[in-house]
């Protein structure tokens, strides 16, 4: 028999069972066998088993693939307001014990990861970028925001806005339709960029426009690995964006780095952070393809010692997988072929269906190709501020490593 409970429930596949055991928080709509109740968009719904064992509760999504994305196995749990205040709190102290002095700029909630599914906040210094891609979270979100501003102010940081950056096409799956700007709930001012520094290095973010939330802040200790290796080097910077990786390793004191972007507006946004940093006397810029680029500069006989690759997802979904792996194939063997013996390759995919077995499998297959040894000097993931639970995969999504080839 099931326990009496204050909500309605659902009860699941024995494979859906033994997910939520195992700590993965997602039941998908086709493992619900029976529903008891009505249940209500957005609202909380009990799991059972078949068996009538209480698995967890969490928030009902009738338009998604994802019908309840569990929040809690505690049966004692009411889901109160307290509730998410509690989960904002612990992810706020625990990205300002593990960020230390990084804590100005980084991810203050991974949705899965911090028990808020569906939502993403980066703090920009005085600006919380925010993106919001389930619709129980949407229901909730003036809540999480109230929470996130009132609490860091405890913690003597002051907040002059939140800026939803909530478009995406997993919005339309929920049922949702993509909200852009400052949210109207709270208090803002200002415009839409601001300034951060991240590794002594400044940058413009423009979180209004830029990719995401405007800057890719899960990056920010292997930029660092990555400078340790540039002083003194010919450094390409392949899919610079904001040139971030550049800036590192010119600040580090490599002999000269070339930054590269398809985009015209992220080369400017590149150039604009080199001078912003001084940076510009051993730096230049270049808007190009670079699966174009590559084997150009390789027929140009270009010398350099050190590349870096760091492109965007080249797979979102496990269908295209394939296809992905021949393109990050390319541009690695391309970059192996135009490095020197002795030069050093950092490569990277942020592609959570890309996973490190296949990613390491097209670094060999390359190497191979193009008829080198790889040496490993590192193998790193995403910066602590987007933390991995071991029980839900999906959120290891970046693989970074770095090279010399012999």
């Amino acid at each position: 028999m099931k326990a009496e409970r204050p909500f309605p429930g659902v009860s699941v596949s024995n494979k859906a069972e033994r997910s939520l055991r195992a700590g993965h928080p997602w039941l998908y709509a086709e493992e619900i066998l029976s529903v008891s109740g009505e249940l209500s968009p957005g609202g909380i719904t009990d799991v059972f088993s078949l068996k009538g064992a209480w698995l967890g509760a969490g928030i009902y999504s009738p338009a998604s693939k994802i019908a309840v994305r569990v929040l809690s196995d505690n049966a004692n749990e009411r889901f109160t307001d307290a509730f998410f205040e509690r989960r904002v709190r612990y992810a706020l102290e625990y990205r300002r014990r593990v960020m230390g002095g990084d804590f100005n700029a980084c991810r203050l909630v991974f949705g899965e990861a911090d028990g808020l599914p569906g939502v993403t906040v980066d703090r920009f210094e005085d600006v919380l970028a925010a993106q919001i891609l389930s619709l129980g979270m949407e229901q909730r979100k003036g809540l999480i925001y109230r929470a996130l501003v009132s609490q860091l102010a405890e913690m003597g940081v002051a907040i002059r806005g939140v800026y939803e950056r909530s478009e995406s096409p997993l919005r339309a799956k929920e049922g949702l339709e993509d909200v852009t700007g400052w949210y109207e709930g709270l208090p803002h001012s200002g415009g839409t960029e601001t300034l951060i520094t991240e590794n002594g290095i400044k940058y413009t973010v423009d979180f209004a426009n830029g990719q995401k939330t405007g800057f890719f802040l899960d990056q920010k200790y292997n930029r660092r690995a990555a400078a340790r290796i540039a002083p003194g080097l010919r450094v390409l910077d392949c899919f610079t964006h904001t040139g971030s990786f550049a800036l590192n390793c010119a600040a580090a004191g490599a002999e000269h780095v070339t930054a590269v972007d398809v985009s015209e507006s992220a080369v400017a946004l590149a150039r604009a952070n080199a001078a912003l940093n001084g940076l510009e006397g051993n730096m230049d810029f270049l808007a190009a393809d670079v699966f174009e680029l590559l084997p150009r500069l390789l027929e140009e006989g270009a010398k350099y010692d050190f590349i870096i690759l760091d492109p965007p997802a080249f797979t979102k979904s496990r269908r295209t997988v394939k296809s992905a792996g021949r393109g990050y194939k390319e541009i690695n063997y391309r970059a192996m072929r135009l490095l020197p013996r002795g030069g050093y390759l950092a490569t990277a995919s942020c592609s959570h269906f890309m996973d490190s077995e296949s990613f390491e499998h097209m670094l060999r297959a390359a190497a191979h190709d193009a008829n080198v040894t790889l040496r490993e000097v590192e193998v790193r993931k995403q910066a602590p501020d987007h933390p991995v639970l071991w029980s839900v995969p999906e959120t290891e999504y970046l693989k970074f490593y770095i090279f010399q080839l012999v």
